[in-house]
């Protein structure tokens, strides 16, 4: 536990401000620790911010609203990297990445590229009725899907992600299922991602795995292959619900108390490079919402030759805690 850094936690504070990029690093350094890139083998793309959602979990503050999305200019700019240099997993996010009028065409281009593409998914998109072709696609690609599932309870993912959500959540996995996604004899690859409902850390990932494979299966006749819990990141509309509900310094407090050092080995900032909607390069995700650029430089994925240069430190602030907590976020 790290008593000297509780006492400063303030709601007011931003994800990039000087002061808690410094707290992060004074912990690592605590621990004889520095975040620094090794090999990337990761591209990570995030096609913006438009979702049919508006979960309160959300760290980028997604919804049906938002105008932030890729360019067909710029996703052709990231298809050029790929192609100059060979990453083994490439991983498309959002936002609601299956509304972005370039997705199919990323998934034709991008699957040659790699061994192993990956699409984040809230799963209600895919059952709004106009999203069977890109289900096919996913298929016909052996793309690897990454489900949000908070939670078992119908009141609790609603509560997060809408009235009606649940069902239709339900829905669209059984579609899944029944094109062979979750199956080991398929190989079609279906990964669930559960996250805390409220301002608290996730339970057991070993024990939560096993009761949603008991329990889908039981109830809803459907299977998947694995299941990851991470704690939720105190950023985008998150972060204003823990400040609006009084829970931020007592969510910071248990991300810093829990802070694991033996997490950092495997944190997903090492080996990614993360592109924006705008064609900027990132850490992560996660400094994509804080504002925060690739070891802070303004760097565009055209300016790009090859990979990020190895032993660069990483741009941190007060959510890397989020990454650093339990077994981590990879």
């Amino acid at each position: 536990m790290l008593e000297g850094d509780l006492h400063k936690i303030a709601p007011e504070t931003t994800g990039g401000d000087e002061e808690t990029a410094l707290r992060f690093t004074r912990t690592l350094s605590k621990h004889g620790l520095k975040l620094e890139r090794d090999h990337t083998h990761t591209l990570q793309v995030n096609l913006g911010l438009l979702c049919n959602q508006n979960c309160r979990h959300c760290h980028l503050d997604a919804g049906p609203g938002r105008k932030e999305v890729i360019t067909p200019e710029t996703a052709e700019e990231v298809v050029a990297f790929a192609e100059r240099y060979h990453f083994s997993t490439i991983d498309i996010t959002g936002g609601a990445p299956e509304l972005n009028s370039s997705i199919e065409d990323l998934i034709r281009r991008l699957s040659p590229l790699t061994e192993r593409l990956m699409i984040r998914s809230n799963l209600s998109v895919l059952n709004d009725g106009k999203r069977d072709r890109l289900m096919d696609l996913l298929r016909s690609h052996r793309v690897v899907i990454i489900a949000s599932l908070p939670s078992l309870n119908r009141s609790q993912t609603e509560s997060q992600r809408g009235e009606g959500i649940f069902t239709t959540t339900i829905e669209a996995l059984r579609k899944l299922i029944a094109l062979g996604y979750g199956s080991k004899v398929s190989g079609l690859e279906l990964n669930l991602v559960s996250n805390p409902t409220g301002a608290f850390l996730p339970s057991s990932q070993e024990q939560t795995e096993k009761r949603f494979h008991q329990v889908l299966e039981k109830r809803y006749g459907i299977v998947f292959n694995n299941l990851f819990t991470f704690a939720n990141v105190p950023l985008g509309r998150f972060r204003s619900w823990l400040i609006r509900s009084g829970n931020y310094r007592q969510y910071m407090e248990q991300l810093i108390t829990k802070f694991n050092p033996r997490a950092i080995d495997g944190v997903m900032c090492r080996t990614l490079v993360s592109v924006s909607w705008g064609g900027f390069l990132h850490d992560c995700d996660f400094n994509i919402a804080a504002g925060m650029y690739m070891g802070n430089r303004k760097i565009h994925v055209s300016e790009m030759t090859g990979p990020p240069e190895e032993g660069k430190l990483i741009a941190t602030a007060e959510h890397c805690y989020a990454c650093a907590t339990g077994s981590g976020f990879t």
